[in-house]
């Protein structure tokens, strides 16, 4: 590795993005704060020197080797007995082994940096649960400070304290006050010493702690030494008042080392759960282990120095699994104390093993140098935790001070807050106090850190290839149920508001914190399991009960079509959305593909609409060869578009309604200059050379005669058609706006034309089309803020046919298919007058119009005889047969109808004709018809979407 690799930021995939390194991070400005922070740069010259014995076994050794060895492996045998007492050290070497196989997987998947378990947690789930569960480990390093420094105190007090109640005290050397206040002034004092090693820096400490660990190991030699050196004696108890350790009025009483004896092993054998003389609450099974896996929660101690080791990826591994065989100490340890002292003994003085030691002050400096490592261990790894939260900014300037460093790299304002929290624990006042809130906290993370290795394990993240592979997702899994269950038993409430406040943390992360580049392992399970389900979704199994529309709209300019783009989003009915846009090049031509910078603006506007939309770009030659790639391409599996929706051929003038005033929202919670001047990087109106699908100004590249071909090889596709016109000033707030306003009745209205107009001979409104119509307009209704929405059906009749008997069978027919809506009956003979009074002229007309258009007619008009759906469908050219003036009075009967103004409009949108010479006089018809009728949807439908089967 080389000199300057400790310096880079990595990922825990083994790849580094270079444009990474170089990009500032999001939230700040580029030319203030670079990617490498000055606070790095300036201890650049000092690489990380910790082995894996002095940054990783030390320190997770002595975090294991100090209150509860010292100071409780007593009162665990004396108040759960021996075989409860191996159960639980049964149940938490269970957790922290299977903690300890996801820490060496994670760890062994990529360079660690400083953060230890909140590193691996965060660059594995993702900035939200990362940064919540770092706060927790943070806290729980804290509190775990805060628990060594008290049990220091407890052991200062149990040896120089003067007995409160007056006693006469027991040795020459107890001289030091005893009481709350007392002991919370010794605890300030020894957390400032901590305070100080600590600032001087990870190096010192680690030197310290090595001296200590000397110590600690030398004084448990004479522990198992003592036991079979020291003689049976008998001990003089310290008091037992509730409220305080070392006085009582009733003077002392003696309990027994008997040495090894059968009948000594038989009394501590089964629980005897009692009242703590420390804090008068009586034990039981939960809050013994609490307190017991105080014992083991030192294995992140050394994860805690990744930040300041050689090599973390080789070092934790090894250094945590090390040090966690040589807490089999602890089980040897109670057998020893079950088979040779009395229970009395175990239960009234926690400090037992100094008065049967073959020197007593060995002990002392034991317990004093122990539980004085282990705080300061916890007191730097709160520290790191903290300084690694701050500089990845997930808080914004809530922890911008804890950056700071000093000129070797040691984080003091991040050591000063840690400390200072810590203070503020001790104010609880004992030990026992505060173990459950400890483990509790360390379970949690102890479950996010299995949760972490288990999400990438089933990611099946080709990244994902640790050099430890003695896990599976088996142990992750047993991990996590391990520690949720301990968590609740030992106290469901802490457990619940744990639970509560991480969930709260993450929450405000996601909606606060500015995007992360570290990847997010929820991507990931999601790519796995929508891979997995689509190849699930069988294309043949498709049945027409259950269709949903899936659209792919083209846009030419989003400026000009929000309106159109957020009502399809209300039409879409939980089905596939897809934003086409074709940009016309030649890719041979260009030196890259320019569509990949602007994916961001359009995944932007999507957010910024808020809908559920995919976006589809391409390069293209032409509209209508980018269209039909998109509707050859678009999709996936059984979700592909079905319907295409294209704006309107026509000359009206665009509305830009993305301008800075609409996109502001946008760059609101945004930390990039850039983006706030500029959220959107789409061109502007006028001088949009893009392919306009939706044209809307002169300098269109897409001519009538291309936009009607799009539309005809869509139907050859069959792909039901949509065209939207008058939508360029379409407000759905306001549309929607009179229905909000009057809860008892609707003035929203929907109008639908379900019968071809262009084809006057012919009033069918059963057909493939029209139900298609029909459906989609009940589709608008069925969402919420369209619910209120009243659909009207307009019947075109002519005299002569029973109106009563066409508004039953219509009637009927909207009830077999569930759909409610009000039928109006529109008489429209003088409009088909029109149309017939012109039919000889035309007729006339047709002698001049070549062979080929002529054997076309005759062709369709023998197909229209066999079958009245392909009557009403066909080719036949309608420009051969209606006059403007038909279309002008059509389009005036539908304007008479609309009392009061529709929202929108659905009408019939025949099928274009055959003869590509017509297709201008065929949009030119379809323009008449539409004449300011306001936001309009022509709509044709090619498969069947309707039954009335269950």
């Amino acid at each position: 590795m080389s000199e300057r690799t400790p310096l880079l930021h990595y990922r825990l995939s083994t790849s580094v993005n270079e444009s990474e390194l170089r990009a500032p991070p999001t939230g700040q400005v580029p030319e203030e704060h670079p990617v490498i922070p000055r606070h790095r740069v300036s201890h650049s010259s000092q690489p990380k020197k910790l082995s894996t014995f002095f940054g990783v076994v030390i320190p997770t050794l002595l975090s294991m080797f100090s209150v509860v060895v010292f100071l409780r492996i007593g009162f665990l045998v004396g108040q759960s007995g021996l075989y409860q007492g191996i159960g639980m050290f049964i149940v938490a070497y269970f957790i922290i082994c299977m903690t300890v196989l996801s820490v060496c997987a994670i760890s062994t998947n990529g360079a660690l940096d400083a953060g230890g378990a909140y590193y691996m947690i965060s660059r594995a789930l993702g900035p939200e649960f990362g940064g919540s569960i770092g706060i927790m480990f943070f806290l729980a390093n804290v509190c775990a400070c805060a628990l060594y420094v008290l049990g220091l105190v407890e052991a200062i007090v149990a040896t120089f304290g003067v007995p409160e109640d007056g006693a006469l005290a027991a040795t020459s050397y107890q001289i030091l006050p005893a009481g709350y206040w007392w002991s919370l002034l010794y605890a300030t004092v020894i957390a400032l010493l901590c305070l100080l090693v600590c600032m001087v820096g990870a190096h010192i400490y680690a030197k310290a702690t090595f001296l200590i660990f000397l110590v600690v190991m030398f004084v448990l030699g004479t522990i198992f030494i003592s036991f079979f050196a020291v003689r049976p004696r008998t001990i003089i108890l310290p008091s037992s008042d509730d409220s305080n350790p070392m006085g009582n009025a009733t003077g002392p009483t003696t309990a027994n080392f008997t040495g090894f004896k059968l009948e000594t092993l038989l009394g501590n054998l089964w629980a005897d759960y009692t009242v703590d003389y420390t804090t008068g609450n009586l034990m039981t099974f939960a809050t013994v282990f609490a307190v017991m896996f105080n014992g083991c929660t030192g294995i992140m101690a050394g994860s805690n120095m990744s930040g300041d080791l050689k090599n973390p990826s080789y070092s934790i591994p090894r250094g945590t699994i090390t040090a966690v065989i040589f807490t089999i100490i602890y089980n040897l340890l109670s057998v020893l104390v079950a088979c040779s002292c009395d229970r009395v003994l175990l239960q009234k003085d926690y400090s037992f093993l100094r008065d049967i030691n073959i020197w007593n002050p060995f002990v002392t400096i034991g317990v004093y140098s122990s539980t004085l490592s282990a705080a300061m261990s916890n007191l730097i790894g709160a520290s790191r935790i903290l300084y690694a939260l701050a500089r990845d900014d997930l808080f914004g300037k809530v922890l911008s001070p804890a950056k700071k460093t000093s000129n070797s790299g040691n984080p003091w304002v991040s050591v000063l807050i840690s400390w200072f929290l810590v203070q503020l624990v001790l104010f609880s006042g004992k030990l026992n106090t505060i173990a459950s809130i400890v483990t509790i906290f360390f379970l949690l993370v102890y479950a996010a850190v299995d949760l972490a290795c288990l999400a990438l394990e089933w990611a099946s993240a080709p990244n994902f290839r640790p050099t430890f592979r003695y896990f599976t997702w088996h142990t992750c899994v047993l991990g996590i149920v391990g520690c949720a269950v301990m968590m609740f038993l030992i106290n469901s409430i802490y457990a619940s508001a744990s639970i509560a406040f991480m969930l709260l943390l993450l929450l405000l992360i996601h909606y606060l914190s500015p995007t992360s580049s570290w990847g997010y392992i929820s991507q990931a399970l999601i790519f796995h399991q929508v891979r997995k389900y689509l190849l699930m979704l069988d294309v043949r199994k498709d049945h027409v009960k259950f269709w949903r529309p899936q659209v792919l709209l083209m846009v030419s300019n989003p400026r000009s079509s929000v309106g159109l783009i957020t009502f399809i989003n209300d039409i879409k009915k939980s089905g596939l959305y897809v934003l086409g846009h074709v940009q016309l090049g030649d890719l041979n031509t260009l030196p890259s593909d320019p569509l990949q910078s602007q994916y961001a603006s359009w995944l932007s506007l999507v957010d910024h609409l808020n809908i559920k939309a995919f976006v589809n770009l391409t390069l293209a030659d032409s509209v209508r060869h980018g269209i039909q790639h998109l509707l050859f391409i678009s999709g996936l599996g059984g979700m592909r578009p079905n319907t295409l929706v294209l704006g309107f051929y026509d000359d009206s003038l665009p509305n830009d309604k993305l301008s800075t005033n609409h996109a502001a929202d946008v760059a609101f919670f945004s930390h990039d200059l850039e983006r706030r001047q500029n959220p959107f990087h789409f061109a502007s109106l006028r001088s949009s050379g893009s392919a306009a699908h939706d044209g809307v100004h002169d300098g269109k590249v897409l001519g009538p005669q291309e936009y009607v071909a799009i539309i005809a090889d869509a139907m050859k596709m069959l792909k039901n058609v949509v065209l939207a016109r008058h939508f360029n000033s379409f407000d759905r707030a306001q549309a929607l706006s009179a229905a909000s306003s009057s809860p008892g009745k609707s003035f929203v209205f929907v109008d639908v034309w379900p019968v071809n107009l262009l084809r006057p001979d012919s009033t069918s409104y059963v057909d493939t089309c029209s139900l298609f119509l029909l459906q989609l307009a009940c589709i608008l209704n069925m969402v919420r803020a369209w619910r209120k929405a009243t659909l009207r059906l307009f019947l075109c009749v002519e005299e002569g046919r029973s109106v009563r008997g066409l508004e039953e069978k219509l009637g009927q027919l909207l009830k077999e298919l569930r759909i409610k809506a009000q039928i109006y009956p529109v008489p429209w003979d003088q409009q088909v007058a029109l149309h017939w009074q012109r039919q000889d002229k035309l007729d006339k007309r047709q002698s001049s119009q070549s062979p080929n258009i002529i054997k076309e007619e005759k062709k369709l008009e023998q197909a229209d005889e066999e079958d009245e759906e392909d009557y009403v469908n066909s080719f036949l050219s309608n420009t051969a047969r209606l006059a403007d003036d038909y279309l002008s009075a059509v389009n005036q009967l539908i304007l008479d109808q609309a009392q009061p103004a529709p929202a929108v409009r659905f009408l019939y949108l025949p099928r274009p004709p055959a003869d590509t010479l017509l297709y201008e006089s065929y949009l030119h018809q379809l323009e008449l018809l539409t004449q300011d009728l306001g936001p309009t949807l022509l709509i044709h439908g090619v498969t069947p979407v309707i039954t009335t089967d269950i």
